[in-house]
């Protein structure tokens, strides 16, 4: 670290979350950064083998205890945030639902936290864990590239998609605890999280809805981050002094294009028939879809339209210089590596890894 950090080493800190995909990664790189007294919350429904198992290698490191919880419990909440002084926030729906159930697993549960959190008076700091699907990729400062100062989508239900609105939602909350609470936040925008554990070719390099895996993304540059090099900069977020109410984007470097993704795929996987569709022709495709969406009063639902192509597939570019100018942050796996280690998990699963 390039700081001292905000907590010492035996301080409390609570993971929500915690036995989720970048959850056990991130008790992993607490425990590697010594921090030892640790309470994973968790689902009463969670698979917690990933969980288990970094707890059982880190048994000597300290008091490191597995909790299971509901965050819609403002019993349970009260009862995470017992004597902790900071605290991560991953725990969140996972994309699939509908609005409601969206809103209800990652709004109304980040607000009961939220509640507990300022009963508990001494928390240092409150991570959200937000993601890239929050921003508009419209009106960019910097013409291409998308950073911590892009606008956000000012009306996510527009974009017809359950996650974005909820995690739009979320930070909302958050900002406001944090201004009117006094509760010291930080956001954190991590990009395409991938690998060993992750299933599938990353979303943004196109969709398999229609019986043909269709390429949208071409030469568009990916926004990955090694789960790994995510976990170690959600770590740090919390634990840098000085950066309360920022918020971080977290991207590798030497970002790989949609192009190279899909090609490395079918190469080191396993190979399937695809068709480029070039930029134009995918964003009439989301127009149209749109258009007759709305013409046939949701006869199809709008879930392709302008605003998810220009989030999704429009040119952009990403940079991590505030990850590192404020945090100290740098990538522990390099994308070569990380999509190596990646495409090398899918085979040994088969063809479970699929597109």
């Amino acid at each position: 670290m390039k700081h001292d950090p905000i907590i010492k080493y035996d301080d409390k800190i609570l993971i929500t979350g915690a036995a989720g995909f970048i959850g056990a990664k991130v008790v992993e790189r607490l425990l590697a950064r010594g921090f030892r007294n640790l309470r994973c919350l968790v689902r009463p429904s969670s698979n917690t083998k990933r969980l288990e198992a970094v707890i059982s290698s880190h048994r000597e490191s300290g008091q490191i205890s597995m909790m299971k919880g509901n965050l819609l419990s403002r019993d349970d909440c009260s009862a995470a945030v017992r004597d902790v002084l900071l605290i991560y926030h991953l725990a969140a729906g996972t994309g699939t639902e509908s609005v409601p159930d969206a809103f209800m697993n990652s709004v109304v549960t980040t607000r009961n936290l939220l509640d507990a959190t300022v009963q508990q008076k001494h928390v240092k700091r409150f991570v959200n864990i937000s993601s890239f699907t929050v921003y508009t990729n419209k009106h960019k400062p910097r013409r291409n590239v998308l950073d911590e100062s892009c606008p956000i989508e000012e009306h996510p239900a527009l974009r017809h998609d359950a996650y974005c609105y909820a995690k739009v939602k979320q930070d909302e909350v958050v900002t406001a605890y944090g201004r009117e609470q006094q509760i010291p936040f930080v956001l954190v925008r991590p990009g395409v999280v991938y690998g060993p554990g992750r299933k599938g070719i990353p979303g943004r390099v196109g969709l398999g809805t229609f019986g043909i895996f269709l390429h949208f993304g071409g030469p568009n540059t990916v926004p990955l981050t090694f789960v790994d090099n995510c976990a170690d900069a959600i770590a740090l977020a919390g634990l840098t002094p000085g950066i309360d109410g920022e918020v971080f984007n977290i991207v590798d470097d030497d970002l790989p294009t949609s192009r190279q993704i899909l090609r490395l795929y079918k190469k080191d996987v396993r190979w399937f028939r695809s068709i480029y569709v070039p930029r134009l022709v995918g964003y009439l495709f989301y127009y149209l879809w749109e258009k007759y969406s709305n013409w046939s009063e949701g006869q199809l639902p709008p879930v392709y339209n302008r605003r998810s192509w220009q989030a999704y597939w429009k040119k952009t570019s990403y940079t991590n210089e505030k990850l590192k100018s404020l945090l100290g942050w740098r990538a522990m796996i390099s994308t070569a590596e990380g999509l190596r280690r990646y495409f090398e998990s899918c085979g040994e699963r088969g063809n479970s890894c699929s597109k």
